[in-house]
């Protein structure tokens, strides 16, 4: 039943001592810095193609805006050259180009948006990337620390006698034992031969 325990215990300290390497924390904070770091990209990306698209639409939104204020430019001329039918035909084209204005608006508002949360996480992400960074080389000397100590435990545990002393105490006691029985016996044989 020991030599059982004992290997039990053996190979559960193999498997702890395979898994400690195969999740060595500064191969893991590095690995992490660096998904870090292609998540920064992919979202650099993407926040610059909705600031483009905010552009877009500010752009489309400027034209309309343009549009009508030409057009309301044209009815004011027209009214003071007393031409009231073209009047009217520029303010019906203005009012057609304030209804595009409302609707570029809009749109431009849900891109402005969408543009300026992009642009937040864009700089929460980056602001957390340099925050880990500063704390990686902290993190790496805790881990530093860390494996220092497990040595020493294991330098320590190694070097403890007591065990073996007491180990050796107990085989001490057994050879002592059988000594004096096989002297008793000795001794015995002796006392018959007389």
């Amino acid at each position: 039943m020991g030599i059982i325990s004992r290997f039990s215990d053996i190979m559960k300290a193999n498997m702890n001592a395979l898994l400690d390497k195969c999740e060595d924390p500064e191969k893991m904070i590095d690995q992490k810095l660096r998904e870090l770091k292609e998540n920064l990209a992919e979202v650099k990306k993407d926040t610059a193609e909705v600031m483009a698209e905010e552009t877009r639409c500010k752009r489309e939104l400027t034209k309309w805006q343009d549009e009508s204020k030409k057009w309301e430019d044209l009815a004011k001329k027209a009214i003071t050259a007393g031409k009231d039918s073209d009047a009217t035909q520029f303010l019906a084209k203005r009012n057609s180009a304030n209804e595009r204005v409302a609707s570029a608006q809009k749109v431009f508002d849900t891109a402005k948006a969408n543009s300026d949360k992009m642009q937040q996480m864009y700089h929460k992400l980056e602001n957390d990337i340099q925050i880990l960074q500063s704390k990686r080389e902290t993190l790496k000397a805790t881990v530093a620390v860390a494996k220092t100590q497990e040595s020493i435990n294991r330098a320590n545990a190694k070097a403890n006698a007591s065990k073996t002393m007491d180990s050796f105490g107990e085989l001490e006691d057994r050879i002592n034992k059988r000594l004096d029985a096989a002297n008793a016996a000795a001794e015995l044989d002796a006392q018959e031969g007389h």
